[in-house]
């Protein structure tokens, strides 16, 4: 048989969130689709649009993301950099539809199908990336993946008077996006029938599947009740609530609560009688191993809780509100408490009583297996209909391809090694500059679930756009520095030049090198591509006082500080200690520069800081914030105290 004709048929699927590791609801949505895509029998090149790696940074996280781990899954793997500042917010009633995808998205697409014309779908995440779909060639079929719907979720928050950051649009610009497709994929069926409304596109219902990990087993008893997940407003909203409702009259013979992930960091100070941070697991079976019964008091929220179908998974019974079970058709009383006080009172009911127990069990094992069977379903419709769409079916998978892989993200099994990377890697490895008392080593590679190495120090950058020509920019290869401290390593800081990185909060934001070691790196740094330049002037200083008049993205004048700034002269830098920011009415410097293309307009004012050892004729601060990288060149000449 010609070898064209045994090849797998593939899929490019387009992701903001990367695959691994597994660590929120909408990566293991991701990872369920791909694995069903695999045990259909496709191949998947796998497109992440770093929106998440920017995102993370601007919190002052560390992006979790497993470019490695990504690339021993899929056939190929490619990394679309986030060059624009992606808005949380906007003024309007609702963000156009396609404010969330910048024109770098299209741009790879129309490459991807250039180099990869055999092709035969491409699928992309979210209604918010449906603007790619544009440059898809014609005869591709088209899927959007919704995830969820986002027409209106924005009114969900006003109950906790809270304002959303993440995508919300209009009805209107919903359906314009769902049109761009052939097929649209639902996660559960209310959300399948709202689609089938708005859209002339095929829409099919796509439960997530999620193998079976262990058998469901009465617990001998209640002594922990569990709660996993990510830090998004919905879940802090939810466990933030029913962590008060808890802890209301809570005594040593009650459940703890133990709560895992990634949102442990977002609970600072909660940890207390009744209530435990467990922090971020590496695998899930240390959660679910803690966990008698599985907790989702969820209060908002749409699409489908994947945290409700893993807990399942591993043979745990569930107790959570209507909110928190929706998709999965409950029928059990404590599958549809009304709020975080019935979820209270349903966890006390079976603590206190051994049949109520058992009784919750069997049920959460039959809601299971009725939802399992749905999926498999809806799995073997989606299969069908990608291969008519290709005109004929791929070859047969065997037993392995049609086992899938596991609810935590490993990869699912291949009958076959994956085929090699395409481009080639090249020039992997590590180099060393020492100076000013530090060591600053740079690894060229593709791993990234990484904030410090026990031999090269911490992370304190990582490059942005690698490389020239449209195939070198989405390798996920990428130049990462390290820091150590080193006092043997003498003479003046190393210069970097002009290099286009996105900077570590480990060594910004979170302090982890001594005073020195960051003034050094600021100094290394100080030519560091920008994403917003100006000048400045300082107009006073007084002992280690100093002012600055400047122009300033409107975002930070209007109160977000920056994380850091550092006062940069010559051959040296010293790090200053913002005060405050006070707008000012005339604007008298007029040279500012958006690179981004996204901040907001620039305003003027004036910055007062302390800690300046240093009075510069001339040189520059580098003004480090959530959003970015600023560069503020100062005047000549500079006031005397």
């Amino acid at each position: 048989m010609p070898e064209a004709l045994t090849e797998k048929p593939a899929i490019l699927v387009l992701a903001p969130m990367p695959a691994a590791p597994v660590s929120a609801g909408n990566r293991r949505r991701l990872v369920a689709t791909c694995e069903a895509l695999t045990r259909g029998g496709f191949a998947i090149d796998l497109a992440y649009y770093a929106h998440e790696d920017q995102i993370y940074r601007r919190f002052g996280q560390h992006p979790p993301t497993d470019c490695l781990g990504m690339e021993r899954t899929f056939r190929n793997v490619f990394l679309i950099e986030a060059r624009t500042v992606i808005p949380l917010k906007t003024r309007a009633n609702a963000f156009g539809i396609d404010e969330w995808c910048p024109d770098e998205v299209g741009d790879f697409v129309a490459w991807y199908f250039s180099a990869y014309p055999e092709t035969g779908a491409a699928l992309v995440n979210y209604v918010f990336l449906s603007r790619a779909l544009e440059r898809v060639p014609p005869g591709v079929l088209t899927l959007i993946d919704t995830h969820d719907r986002f027409a209106g979720r924005q009114n969900q928050y006003r109950p906790f008077r809270a304002e959303p950051n993440f995508f919300y649009t209009d009805a209107a610009s919903e359906a314009a996006g769902l049109a761009r497709a052939d097929v649209v994929l639902a996660i559960q069926a209310a959300e399948a029938g709202y689609f089938a409304g708005l859209t002339d596109s095929r829409v099919l219902l796509l439960p997530p599947h999620f193998p079976a990990q262990k058998p469901f087993s009465v617990p001998e008893r209640v002594a922990r009740i569990g709660f996993l997940g990510h830090g998004n407003d919905p879940n802090l909203f939810s466990i933030g609530r029913f962590i008060r409702t808890w802890r209301d009259g809570w005594t040593p013979d009650r459940p703890e609560l133990v709560i895992a992930g990634e949102i442990c960091r977002s609970l600072p100070g909660v940890e207390g009688p009744g209530v435990r941070l467990l922090g971020y697991l590496d695998r899930l079976e240390d959660f679910y191993a803690q966990a008698d019964v599985v907790v989702a008091p969820m209060l908002m929220g749409s699409g489908l809780k994947m945290k409700v179908g893993e807990a399942l998974s591993f043979g745990r019974p569930v107790i959570g509100t209507e909110i928190g079970l929706e998709g999965f058709e409950p029928m059990e009383a404590a599958h549809r408490c009304r709020n975080a006080e019935a979820v209270k009172e349903a966890v006390l009911a079976v603590a206190g009583d051994r049949d109520a127990l058992a009784r919750l069990t069997w049920a959460s094992e039959a809601l299971f297996t009725r939802y399992a069977e749905a999926a498999m379903a809806a799995e073997a419709e989606l299969i069908g209909l990608l291969r008519e769409g290709r005109g004929s079916s791929p070859p047969p998978c065997g037993e392995e391809a049609r086992g899938g892989g596991g609810a935590d993200g490993t990869a699912p099994p291949h009958p076959e090694p994956p085929p090699p990377r395409t481009p080639p890697r090249k020039g992997e490895g590590t180099s060393a500059v020492r100076g000013g008392g530090l060591v600053l080593t740079c690894e060229t590679s593709a791993r990234s679930l990484l904030a410090a190495d026990p031999d090269l120090g911490v992370l304190v950058a990582t490059e942005r756009r690698p490389g020239h020509g449209a195939a070198a920019v989405y390798t996920p290869l990428r130049r990462r520095w390290f820091a150590r401290t080193e006092p043997g390593a003498e003479g003046a800081a190393p210069d970097l030049g002009a290099l286009d990185v996105a900077l570590s909060p480990e060594w910004v934001r979170d302090r982890k090198l001594p005073p020195e070691a960051r003034a050094v790196l600021a100094r290394a740094f100080a030519g560091i591509q920008a994403d917003w330049e100006t000048e400045g002037r300082i107009v006073g200083c007084a002992g280690d006082r100093i002012e600055i008049a400047t122009l300033l993205p409107g975002v930070l004048v209007n109160g977000t500080h920056p994380a850091a700034a550092f006062l940069i002269a010559g051959e040296d830098a010293c790090e200053l200690r913002p005060e405050r920011v006070t707008p000012l009415h005339r604007r008298e410097i007029h040279a500012y520069a958006d690179r981004t293309g996204r901040l907001p307009a620039p305003l003027p004012a004036s910055l007062s800081f302390r800690g300046a050892s240093l009075l510069p004729a001339g040189g520059c601060l580098l003004f480090l914030t959530d959003d970015g990288i600023g560069r503020i060149t100062l005047s000549e000449e500079a006031p005397r105290p």
